[in-house]
């Protein structure tokens, strides 16, 4: 990627295609497969089950439910596509996140003003051949053992740009563990929900979803 590009890149929400390029592939790669999935198998005992449910196109966005700091790495870990997320825009203040983050393909939303670019970055995603958008409807970590307050904008998403949203349900990731073999994260990939024009059908078939894949119970309550 140029050099200008990449400025333009900072805490902008626009990324163009050039920006998920083979070298934020490759760094992306090392993070989440070889370090982030030395600590996942070697401390955490990671299981993925339904990997066969993985489309083979790229008409889909990743839904998972969110317990703490670690799932995003592991969504990543567990892919055989680079996934780009969402980072809330004030994480690209700090120099250090916003190179960390930029390199790791995430580019910045506003959560209470989904810009236009934004929007623009999602069809760029969506038309790259070995990257995904990856969304937590829930926004923020949520207490264990309940799915509630999911947000309506990753059905809209999914709505607008006619992609199927593929839920991830993820278990055992809310304590932090030190000690090789003291933890379990259970991973569990569900069938694709196709997209709908009826956004509300989408929010309720993905909780309903996860619910049945973590056990949690799903509380249907939509926050805009």
């Amino acid at each position: 990627m140029t050099k200008g590009t990449e400025q333009n890149c900072g805490n902008n929400s626009y990324r163009p295609l050039e920006y998920y390029n083979c070298w934020r592939r490759i760094f992306l790669y090392i993070v989440t497969h070889i370090f982030y999935m030395l600590r996942f198998k070697l401390i955490y005992r990671l299981e993925v089950q339904g990997k066969e449910n993985i489309p083979k196109d790229n008409q889909f966005i990743i839904a998972a439910n969110h317990l703490s700091t670690l799932d995003p790495p592991l969504v990543c870990a567990v892919m055989n596509k680079g996934v780009s997320y969402m980072a809330k825009i004030e994480l690209f203040e700090n120099p250090f996140m916003r190179w960390w983050l930029n390199w790791l393909g995430a580019f910045a939303v506003d959560r209470d003003n989904v810009s236009v670019s934004t929007m623009k970055t999602v069809k760029v995603i969506k038309n790259t051949k070995d990257w995904v958008l990856g969304i937590f409807p829930q926004g923020t970590r949520q207490n264990i053992g309940e799915i509630r307050d999911i947000t309506k904008g990753f059905a809209s998403i999914a709505k607008s740009n006619k992609c199927g949203i593929l839920p991830m349900g993820i278990i055992g990731t809310q304590d932090a563990k030190w000690i090789p073999f003291s933890g379990k994260i259970v991973v569990k990939i569900g069938e694709i929900i196709p997209y709908s024009n009826d956004i509300d059908e989408m929010i309720s078939k993905w909780g309903e979803s996860i619910s049945s894949l973590t056990g949690y119970k799903y509380t249907a309550k939509v926050h805009q």
